[in-house]
């Protein structure tokens, strides 16, 4: 199964500046819950924002130049980086916790995925409000909602949402 885990805002943004534009710690909590164990594929810029292989998945990032980039990496055992998503399945598939797939992002990645119809299943934090976005999370509404949990931290009101095709 191949699945995506995204948080946006309620004009589908997901990042400005190459950052994610809230901070909910109650979604990064949710987010390693439910990838733990799995492999990640993301994009360069999604991977140098977070600026380390995330402990306990395989993470793969997919970049035009994998040799050079992987030679800035820390020598890691749960990193992998690559040049196409299709090759980045292809490594998790081979992966330990394969079972279900996980593309982490950003924005170019997440378009390719849903374009090429691949995606099974989609795990979504949807924060409110709008927040100034510069890239965005594609149209979904091919998937239909299996699950939709309200939360609000007294900062933000946000949802987690599950999807499936």
């Amino acid at each position: 199964m191949i699945s995506i885990i995204a948080a946006m805002d309620s004009a589908q943004g997901i990042g400005k500046n190459n950052k994610i534009p809230w901070h909910i710690p109650q979604d990064f909590k949710r987010v390693k819950k439910i990838t733990n164990g799995h492999p990640i594929i993301m994009g360069r810029k999604t991977y140098e924002s977070i600026g380390k292989p995330l402990p306990d998945r395989t993470n793969i990032v997919i970049s035009r130049n994998p040799a050079r980039f992987h030679q800035l990496v820390h020598d890691s055992d749960n990193f992998v980086s690559c040049n196409s998503l299709e090759e980045a399945i292809k490594i998790a598939k081979d992966s330990r916790g394969n079972d279900e797939i996980f593309i982490f992002g950003g924005g170019q990645v997440y378009q390719e995925a849903m374009e090429k119809g691949i995606v099974d299943r989609l795990y979504l934090t949807i924060v409110s409000g709008k927040f100034r976005a510069e890239t965005f999370f594609p149209d979904y509404s091919g998937f239909r909602k299996v699950s939709e949990e309200e939360h609000d931290n007294g900062k933000h009101k946000y949802k987690f949402v599950e999807l499936v095709r």
